[in-house]
């Protein structure tokens, strides 16, 4: 199996990533893992899809850190190979990454894999459903009963009656962006600086404004579903959970929060069961759940990480278990083809 791994840039790719642990895991089980950068592709004049790849030279890698130091290193193999002959093409590179200094580079994965599944590839995160969530209001697609209550806006009047409909207790954070980057709580005491804070986040552009759930003093659980099901291999489910600390009210991993062992109940699963019909029909293969108490706060659909540290506290290679659900998806598209054209054959 041929594999396309697209990142924002192969130079910026690291050990801990949940990308990297796929290409190592799909090399470690015998497979080509070529990793692609945003501005890596070509349309060529025969209609093709082509790509300048790079996939490190050994066949198997006990480590992360010796995988990204062969990706990046002088051993590297450099190729421009055809993208449309690959067997997978996962697109894992983070739009919010490119917003402020390469906005032409962030929806480059959507658009060269629209083309290429002309052909067959198998594109995935399905590039027409991730083209639905290029921002935040695709989450508001979702069934509004594991929703917090939300305007947007980039009105601060609008705001201000939001907030106060909420008895004082809101968070802002802008429509496009990620990682906890230009989040707000407002309190109840905080109305005199209401207006900087709405003009700070909407400098980016739109301002998103959700209730507050006392449930996030606790932090959120981190749940991934593959194929439109949560992950669970061996008996464990790929998940953890992330606390905040101190007085941050973020508990993003790189805004100060902590990882802890998740313990996935019934609650998490009806979120997930609810979710489900959307994220199949959108080609979502695999999604990460963001959920405090009973609502789902985010759904990371563009290149969810985290598998690392789901690993770390279940003492399982969940990345084993994705590489195995693409093996299926390409033997049963073989199979499809090869069955498709004995018939179409039969009727000529």
């Amino acid at each position: 199996m041929r594999i396309g791994f697209v990142v924002n840039d192969v130079k910026t790719e690291e050990t801990g990533y949940t990308t990297t642990r796929l290409a190592m895991a799909a090399i470690n089980r015998g497979h080509e893992a070529w990793v692609i950068g945003a501005g890596d592709f070509a349309y060529d004049e025969d209609e093709s899809i082509r790509a300048r790849a790079t996939s490190a030279p050994k066949s198997q890698y006990k480590s992360s850190d010796a995988y990204i130091a062969d990706l990046k290193g002088r051993r590297a193999k450099l190729e421009r190979i055809s993208v449309d002959e690959l067997d997978v093409l996962l697109l894992r590179s983070d739009p919010s990454a490119d917003l402020a200094h390469r906005s032409w580079a962030q929806g480059t994965g959507i658009i060269f894999g629209r083309v290429a599944m002309r052909r067959g590839l198998i594109v995935l995160n399905d590039p027409n459903g991730l083209s639905k969530a290029m921002n935040k209001m695709y989450f508001q697609l979702y069934p509004e009963e594991v929703r917090p209550r939300t305007v947007i806006t980039r009105d601060r009047d609008e705001i201000r009656d939001f907030w106060k409909e909420q008895g004082g207790n809101i968070v802002l954070k802008p429509l496009q962006g990620s990682g906890g980057q230009g989040v707000f709580l407002v309190r109840e005491g905080d109305g005199s600086n209401l207006n900087q804070m709405v003009d700070a986040v909407s400098r980016d552009g739109y301002v998103i404004a959700q209730e507050y759930l006392p449930a996030a003093q606790e932090g959120d659980t981190r749940l991934f579903l593959m194929n439109g099901q949560p992950l669970r291999h061996r008996g464990k489910y790929a998940a953890f959970r992330r606390v905040r600390t101190g007085d941050d009210m973020r508990s993003n991993i790189h805004a100060g929060g902590k990882l802890r062992e998740a313990t996935i109940t019934d609650q998490h699963l009806r979120i997930a069961e609810i979710v489900r019909p959307k994220v199949v029909q959108d080609g979502m293969f695999l999604v990460g759940l963001d959920i405090v108490g009973d609502k789902l706060m985010e759904i990371n659909v563009f290149s969810p990480g985290g598998l690392g540290s789901a690993q770390r506290f279940e003492k399982v290679n969940f990345a084993n278990a994705v590489i195995e659900a693409l093996e299926r998806k390409v033997d049963y598209m073989s199979y499809y083809r090869r069955n498709f054209d004995n018939l179409e054959m039969a009727t000529l």
